[in-house]
């Protein structure tokens, strides 16, 4: 597990840097809702298919998002979101 990023904005190239340097095949993208609400915003949405997008160009697959709170977690691939 790395952390990439711990802000609210992190770049295709923060996210896959440390998957390059591991020679990872694949990768899956976590982060928190501070509100508790671990619902995925379209931000949240749109971010993740970027990062797919980024990572079929790099031979990196995203495998999932997933969405924190405190009330529990949301699997984008599982809600097919992507």
């Amino acid at each position: 597990m790395f952390i990439v990023c711990l802000t609210a904005i992190c770049s295709p190239r923060e996210v896959f840097k440390e998957a390059l340097r591991h020679g990872c095949a694949s990768i899956i993208v976590a982060h928190n809702h501070p509100s508790g609400d671990p619902t995925p915003s379209k931000e949240d949405i749109r971010v993740t298919q970027r990062l797919i997008d980024v990572g079929d160009l790099m031979g990196i697959e995203v495998l999932d998002h997933l969405v924190v709170g405190s009330q529990g977690y949301i699997s984008l691939r599982e809600e097919k979101y992507i």
